[in-house]
């Protein structure tokens, strides 16, 4: 996991054309309409590392919601960037893409597997330190939307005590990777509010670079990325951490007379 450590994950800078990416590479926007929302990661995923964004704003009206999957396409090959990632950019090839729904996200299980219906949740989930997914380790308390600064916060959340979040919601926190299987192939898992949807498709060529796509889809009007570190805590997340301890919430950090990048640094993860 050390490989993973130290990266900064932004959007790409080909995006769709109602997409208004922010300063600091880091919050998708979708400005008019409820198409033309894709967009893509910065830089192709390592094996286990996951591309995680939170969901800021909804807009009421629209019908669909968030998608994310994987590409093999590099977005700059791209002379249009599709209007829709289902199907449009599937239809394009070497793109996986799931659609997220207030219900029913989990994957089918194969043969051989748990039984359908039976969940993948652990029994540790509100104590667990990390979620793991094949030899990935990732640490939970970044991968759980909360209202409460502070790490493992997530813990005194009515909501996160009854698992009352929709993953449409805001503040849900959704994400993509790929684990790494046997002849140059992978599946690829979807990550909701620190549960793992499963293998939401298998046998994808791992041989070839893979963005994450996150398509800005109708209801969901803005997210943005969180950033997660898988060794120790960085000392600008132990700083972070000091200041959000000592304030009501994250989002009177808005208030201070500071500069606007040093404000967003404080307020977010």
């Amino acid at each position: 996991m050390a490989a993973l450590s130290g990266r900064y994950m932004e959007f790409h800078e080909v995006h769709g054309a109602n997409v208004r990416i922010d300063p600091t590479g880091t919050q998708a926007t979708r400005v008019e309409s409820f198409a033309n929302g894709v967009c893509f990661s910065k830089q192709p995923l390592l094996p286990g590392e996951l591309f995680l964004v939170e969901i800021e704003e909804k807009e009421l009206g629209w019908c669909g919601h968030l998608r994310v999957g994987l590409t093999g396409i590099d977005p700059r090959s791209l002379e249009v960037v599709p209007e829709y990632s289902l199907p449009d950019l599937v239809s394009l090839g070497d793109s996986w893409i799931f659609a997220i729904t207030r219900n029913h996200n989990r994957a089918p299980p194969e043969e051989g597997e748990e039984e359908e219906g039976v969940s993948r949740r652990s029994k540790d989930f509100f104590t667990a330190s990390h979620l793991q997914i094949g030899s990935t380790r990732i640490p939970m308390d970044k991968l759980v939307g909360r209202s409460r600064p502070g790490r493992f916060s997530h813990i005194l959340d009515d909501l996160y005590k009854t698992n009352a979040l929709p993953p449409t919601a805001r503040r849900s926190r959704i994400g993509v990777l790929y684990v790494s299987r046997a002849q140059a192939s992978a599946d690829m898992h979807i990550v909701i509010n620190g549960e793992d949807m499963g293998p939401c498709s298998r046998g994808i060529p791992a041989h070839q670079p893979l963005y994450a796509v996150v398509d800005v889809f109708a209801a969901t009007k803005s997210v943005r990325v969180v950033q997660l570190e898988y060794g120790f805590a960085s000392l600008q997340t132990l700083c972070r951490q000091i200041i959000q301890k000592h304030i009501v919430h994250r989002t009177a950090i808005a208030w201070l007379d500071l500069p606007q990048l040093l404000k967003h640094v404080c307020m977010y993860e």
